[in-house]
């Protein structure tokens, strides 16, 4: 839980919108799938979606949102219907864009020493293979922000993606949005939970509520296997 991240203000209604990675993905081909369609939750996947539901059924949830992504969308399923509610697609949930997609690219893969992909790695800072951060956390937050005005007073629950999830958090808590991918604290079904006083976002917490139902080698900070990278299943977003 991270410190407070915001000055006094006089509204003192508590809102929390956790923002919720998918669970693992069928992906037997092992590749970057992106906004691909057609990329569901493996068993396991649905076994880390129902973990959470039952996790958040006593908390006063009163909206339920997911990028379009059938993934996104069937790990929402079981915690709106837990809620007796409907799920909301939000295209700003979305994963973020990437020119790999479609593709196997991933650290240890030997994406990097193929030519053919060095002008897609000029700018790390931006990126340059992909949606620029800064548009991540544009869309991100305006999510965030529908979800807290939907669910004022309450708590709602937003299914997206890795990197656009790590990325508004990084940008909330101040730190730099380039970053190491591997260091990333968002595993499968993580919740990321920002508490608003108001309008004001004032603190930031992490839970991994499947925690035991994920892979080691895909658990936050953990090393991946030697060539692991995007054919690691359900490691893609």
């Amino acid at each position: 839980m991270s410190g407070n991240l915001a000055g006094g203000t006089g509204d003192k209604t508590v809102t929390v919108v956790h923002v919720m990675r998918h669970g693992e993905v069928e992906n037997p081909e092992g590749i970057l799938y992106g906004r691909l369609s057609g990329y569901h939750l493996s068993e396991l996947g649905r076994r880390m979606a129902d973990r959470v539901a039952e996790h958040l059924e006593r908390r006063d949830i009163t909206h339920v949102a997911a990028s379009p992504l059938e993934r996104a969308q069937e790990t929402a399923a079981p915690i709106a219907k837990l809620h007796g509610l409907d799920v909301d697609t939000d295209e700003r949930l979305i994963e973020a864009g990437n020119v790999f997609q479609g593709k196997t690219f991933g650290v240890g893969d030997g994406a990097l020493r193929r030519p053919e992909n060095w002008r897609h790695l000029r700018n790390p800072f931006r990126p340059s293979w992909g949606e620029p951060y800064i548009e991540q956390v544009v869309r991100m937050r305006g999510a965030v922000e529908s979800a807290k005005d939907a669910a004022y007073g309450h708590e709602a629950v937003c299914v997206s993606h890795q990197l656009p999830i790590w990325i508004l958090r990084s940008f909330v808590e101040r730190r730099r949005l380039w970053h190491d991918p591997r260091r990333r604290q968002c595993t499968l079904a993580s919740l990321t939970s920002f508490t608003f006083l108001g309008d004001r976002i004032v603190s930031v917490g992490y839970s991994e509520p499947a925690h035991d139902l994920v892979p080691a080698h895909l658990r936050a900070g953990a090393k991946r296997p030697k060539g692991g990278g995007a054919q690691s299943r359900g490691a893609g977003a």
